[in-house]
């Protein structure tokens, strides 16, 4: 029997969030077991694992910028609210309004900025030092996944402010 169609669209908007936290929880493992034998590798055998500071750096890049959607999505920014627990509670929707304008352009900069330095280094050949990776699509992984960041921002700040305008 086929779900029912609220069950399935529930379903269907879940399937990104599953796929961003497999991936970024593989890129973590990768990390995990990376490190794991490069410090045996470096105290037991006297031999580092070659090139192990350059993937490490890359990957860290990647699972911070490719979970940056998925933080969007579910609105799960770190917040301090010391002064903003105290405003009034009409004024929330539209400080969590003016915020996410704020953050999706401050996203939508540095995605432009990581694009234009992406292609600077993929111009010149930028690679990494010893593994001689190239640095150009790692920029441009970043830069898309913070332009994402900026669609979805401004996507959850629209619902929110609709739903709390409906109420």
């Amino acid at each position: 029997m086929p779900p029912a169609s609220g069950k399935r669209s529930r379903a269907l908007s879940h399937w990104p969030r599953r796929v961003l936290a497999w991936v970024c929880g593989l890129i973590l493992l990768l990390l995990m077991t990376l490190t794991v034998v490069d410090v045996i590798g470096r105290y037991l055998f006297n031999s580092p694992l070659i090139g192990a500071t350059e993937l490490t750096e890359v990957l860290l890049v990647s699972v911070i910028f490719i979970g940056l959607p998925a933080v969007c999505m579910d609105d799960e920014h770190v917040t301090v609210d010391l002064v903003t627990s105290q405003m009034p509670d009409w004024i929330q929707p539209f400080r969590k309004a003016l915020l996410a304008l704020i953050s999706a352009t401050i996203f939508g900069v540095i995605s432009w900025r990581l694009w234009v330095y992406g292609s600077q280094i993929y111009a010149y050949n930028g690679v990494t030092n010893s593994l001689r990776i190239p640095v150009g699509p790692v920029a441009w992984l970043c830069s898309v996944c913070a332009g994402v960041a900026v669609i979805l921002t401004l996507y959850v700040a629209a619902r929110d402010l609709r739903r709390a305008l409906r109420t």
